[in-house]
């Protein structure tokens, strides 16, 4: 690519041609002020936070121009720190600062904010501008995001990620001048819109303004009480993020920490979700081997992620009859905990609670759901965000760095390696490809990574050739992450351009390594590490040292069978694990009256 030679401050810089201000500073080593820019999805020069002093053949461009869209300019020079840019950016961030609830201690971002860093960053000591605030409002009512009008800062983040990396567009600029809100059509409620709670806009948003249900006084409240048999599982992406809430680096993997630290905070039992990620693998491989050996819908379609789940509701409802029937390993957990563990271990159902650590806003929502319960029983009583375990870890005043690994309680905490693998984009695919592949070979398969399903390409397809009905049959598949992608490969399914067996859809952009319950990465860092690809490789190093790596050989879940389910697919396991699901509305326009009267004591 052609190159330009550009100086910032001095520093001489050879970048591609094509390069704005802001990425040439980053390769000189110099960090310029943004709030607004979100690397290739916002970068709309809303904050004025980026402004520098630009010059071209000697002479000053007009103004103070933002360098997250200014392109480069052979022989430009660049200055970022000189007065007039010092005050430009300190006037423009009190402005925000203006129009902004700055009730920072108690703010559920406080640390982790974006502005508030820049604050300190900047010096922000006091603040100029004192005047009349724009109408806030918060809205709670659904079960998985918050959207806090008084902490938005106005930046468009959630907006372009909502729109342009998800497809989905609920979110914009309403009313108009000092009363300009972000906030979906209508003013509706999160709750009565198209919403498919993945919380991609919460990580997203720099403040607070948006932020998932927190469910931590709740959990709380049953640890208290000496009556209930609390048990806690951990899906696989959660360790491999948890850790950044401590000081850790992206990616860093703290299975062990993880598990001494739930134990410490007075769980009764601390399982692992990647013991029904195994599960899901037997019951949704049979199912699989079912429908194309018995002529079945096809492509059947993975049900894991319960905003994928939701998108194909809403959006995409002739695609229903595709879905798996198999409950997510969340809500297969809860299930099997309130069955099998409870019987084997002499406790009431009604006494157990279980409570569930995810990288996903969108299991909130899924928890909740009617249909997630057996014999009016609910699957999973509380679904908490990584976040919301770091926050009750540091509540419990626990030294996180100092604790030494252990492991998860027997009974339902073995997992086999693909188990861990869940958590990236591909790794149910590959997960089921290992279980699948032996099944009908009759042998135990030392080929069993299948890396054409990894990776953050955002629609990945294959094929592998099986014996189907005694023929070898070339099995076609696909991968894909992120609903917009989803939607393309579905259009092209409808179209006739596509054919496939089966599919693996993730609602995030590289699967629930980069849920929206994960650890918050700023913009700044956005720029440096690809959060997806770091926390995927913590998967795959777990999955590698595992002795078992395959579902089909976890013996606890061949106890499982053995002792209670009896096979796959059959009647206790279609109780228990199976579902199913329903074409939705996209605007509840019959409760909007019901939100109505609920805005005015929220």
């Amino acid at each position: 690519m052609e190159k330009v030679n550009v100086k910032i401050n001095n520093i001489d810089v050879q970048v591609p041609k094509d390069y704005t201000v802001l990425m040439a500073a980053k390769e000189a080593g110099i960090d310029i002020p943004t709030l607004c820019y979100l690397k290739e999805i916002n970068e709309v020069a809303a904050c004025r936070l980026c402004v520098v002093e630009a010059y071209v053949d000697g002479r000053q461009m007009r103004n103070l121009p933002a360098s997250c869209v200014l392109k480069v300019q052979d022989g430009m020079e660049i200055k970022t720190n000189t007065k007039r840019v010092r005050n430009a950016v300190r006037s423009n961030l009190e402005l925000i600062l203006a129009n902004h609830n700055r009730e920072c201690l108690v703010c559920p971002r406080n640390g982790t904010c974006e502005l508030q860093t820049l604050c300190d960053e900047l010096g922000i000591e006091d603040l100029k501008y004192q005047g009349e605030q724009r109408r806030w409002q918060v809205d709670k009512i659904s079960n998985s995001i918050v959207r806090d009008s008084s902490k938005c800062i106005l930046c468009g983040r959630c907006i372009s990620t909502c729109r342009d990396v998800q497809g989905i567009g609920i979110l914009d600029f309403t009313e108009r001048g000092f009363e300009t809100e972000i906030a979906p059509a209508f003013d509706f409620s999160m709750d009565k819109v198209p919403c498919i709670y993945c919380g991609q806009c919460i990580q997203a948003c720099p403040v607070a303004a948006l932020r998932e249900k927190s469910n931590i006084d709740e959990v709380w409240e049953v640890l208290d009480d000496p009556t209930k048999h609390v048990v806690v599982q951990t899906a696989p992406a959660v360790r491999a993020s948890l850790g950044e809430e401590f000081g850790y680096p992206i990616g860093t993997r703290v299975t062990g920490k993880m598990v001494a630290a739930l134990r410490r905070m007075g769980f009764d039992n601390v399982f692992d979700t990647n013991f029904t990620a195994d599960l899901t693998i037997m019951e949704e491989g049979t199912e699989f081997l079912h429908r194309v050996q018995n002529g079945g819908t096809l492509p059947m379609i993975t049900s894991c992620s319960p905003g994928w789940i939701r998108y194909c509701e809403l959006y995409y409802p002739e695609f229903l009859d595709n879905l798996s029937t198999c409950k997510s390993p969340q809500q297969m957990f809860g299930a099997v905990a309130k069955s099998y563990y409870a019987k084997k271990a002499g406790i009431d159902p009604k006494d157990m609670v279980v409570v569930s650590v995810m990288p996903c806003t969108s299991k909130k929502n899924e928890a909740a759901r009617p249909e997630m319960e057996v014999d009016r029983i609910r699957d999973v009583d509380f679904s908490i965000t990584t976040r919301e375990l770091g926050t009750m870890i540091k509540q419990s005043g626990i030294k996180f760095q100092n604790l030494k690994d252990e492991d998860f309680d027997r009974g339902m905490g073995e997992y086999s390696g693909a188990g861990v693998i869940f958590g990236a984009t591909g790794g149910v695919m590959e997960a089921a490809l290992r279980t699948v592949a032996d099944i009908l070979t009759g042998k135990d398969l030392d080929r069993i990574e299948y890396k054409k399903a990894r990776g953050v390409e955002y629609i990945k397809e294959g094929s592998i050739k099986l014996p189907i009905n005694g023929e070898k049959t070339e099995i076609k598949l696909a991968v894909v992450h992120g609903t917009k992608h989803a939607a393309q490969l579905l259009e092209d399914i409808k179209a006739g351009k596509k054919e496939f067996h089966f599919i693996e859809i993730m609602a995030c952009e590289g699967g629930c390594v980069n849920g929206g319950g994960q650890s918050h990465v700023s913009a700044k860092t956005r720029m440096y590490v690809d959060r997806r690809v770091e926390r995927a490789k913590a998967l795959y190093e777990e999955d590698a040292v595992k002795e078992i790596r395959k579902s089909h050989q976890n013996l606890e879940i061949k106890k499982l069978y053995d002792e209670f389910l009896r096979k796959p697919n059959e009647e206790i396991s279609h109780k228990l694990l199976h579902t199913h699901y329903t074409k939705r509305t996209s605007y509840d326009l019959e409760n909007q009256k019901e939100y109505e009267e609920a805005k005015k004591v929220l």
